[in-house]
């Protein structure tokens, strides 16, 4: 008898023992019972998923995203499923996507979070910011604050929805996207900034995750925090941190620290921003940037610019500009997907785990 006999006959004996007992599911039976049971993936331009997998059988489920491990390489094709591109007649406010892993336990104490709450309109919470000048970086999009653009959905989500019309005659409908502000400040001179988000990524795109004061202030003087910047469909995250002026004398005042997140558009990632400035002193205190429970960044707090407890909280998603080297997104609609927003008094594992994460965090960058 071949070795290829002898291989089919044993195949055989093994495949009537594994349907007898159950063992290993036969090929059929693994494609008619896919792993996860979300819709199918549609190619639309740009858009997000909403979820993480459930855990599989006989896992239990991380009880915190700092306890979580380092988070895998890309999933699989067709792994996670893509809502559908909006049509004729669509509603956003009713918009159905799957449940995504807000922290299962609060970050205490919590002393405000974003509700979120779909019977109320997104600007009682936010000041949505309007405009097509360019932003300062040339950028292309009309931020609106029109509910195709900015929404909550009914499971609770923020959604900044961007939209690319290249063959609209009218200027101001060809890009549209929203850019929120928070009508909360931090407030506080300790504390820790949270936000879980799923990031649109794609040529033309770029949402951020920011922290500005609170209106009148002057750029970039008064300071910036970016938390969650990803440029140009790059798949890396950019924690940076801007102040004193934009010339010559200046060139060493812009720090970054890069981070590649390889599934950031298919998962929702946590953001974490830890400050402490003791009384609000001027170049004063320190500042911990986080990814998902990871500590990426730090930075002493610049002299002259505003006590962080003068912050707003910033979501927006630009197109196009300097930043994205002039490139124009694709026609399609970008969602940046915010699952959870919160500010606590002090961060998970308290006080003693940011001094930690302190001593072992990378300095940001110059340049």
């Amino acid at each position: 008898m071949s070795w290829k006999d002898q291989f089919k006959r044993y195949k055989g004996e093994w495949d009537k023992f594994n349907s007898k007992h159950n063992i290993i599911p036969s090929q059929q039976q693994q494609q008619q019972q896919p792993q996860y049971a979300y819709p199918p993936q549609q190619q639309y331009p740009g858009q997000a998923s909403y979820s993480q997998p459930p855990p599989a059988p006989g896992q239990q489920q991380q009880q915190s995203f700092y306890d979580r491990p380092p988070p895998p390489g890309p999933p699989s094709q067709g792994q996670y499923g893509y809502p559908p591109p909006p049509q004729p007649g669509y509603n956003p406010q009713s918009a159905s996507y799957p449940q995504s892993q807000p922290p299962q336990q609060p970050i205490n104490p919590v002393y405000w979070q974003a509700r979120f709450e779909p019977s109320v309109p997104v600007t009682q919470e936010w000041d949505a910011k309007e405009g097509a000048h360019g932003w300062g970086n040339n950028e292309l999009e009309n931020y609106t604050s029109n509910p195709e653009n900015a929404f909550y959905t009914q499971d609770h989500k923020l959604i900044l929805r961007a939209i690319a019309n290249n063959s609209s005659q009218d200027p101001a409908h060809k890009f549209t996207s929203a850019r929120l502000v928070s009508r909360q400040r931090l407030g506080r001179d300790r504390g820790v900034l949270t936000a879980v988000v799923t990031s649109p990524c794609a040529s033309g795109i770029w949402p951020a995750f920011w922290l500005l004061p609170f209106e009148p202030f002057t750029w970039p003087t008064d300071g910036e925090v970016d938390i969650m910047e990803t440029w140009n469909g790059d798949h890396t995250n950019h924690s940076c941190l801007h102040w004193g002026k934009f010339d010559g004398a200046d060139w060493n005042k812009h720090i970054t620290q890069m981070t590649q997140l390889h599934d950031m558009d298919r998962r929702p990632v946590r953001y974490d921003l830890t400050w402490d400035q003791p009384n609000g002193q001027p170049g004063q205190g320190r500042l911990v940037w986080h990814i998902d429970g990871r500590p990426v960044m730090k930075a002493p707090i610049p002299q002259g610019s505003r006590p962080m407890r003068d912050f707003t909280v910033l979501f927006n998603v630009a197109m196009g500009g300097n930043v994205c080297a002039g490139q124009i997104p694709r026609d399609g609609a970008y969602d940046m997907v915010v699952h959870y927003c919160a500010m606590s008094a002090e961060p998970e594992g308290g006080w003693a785990r940011f001094e930690n994460d302190w001593r072992h965090c990378p300095d940001g960058k110059v340049g």
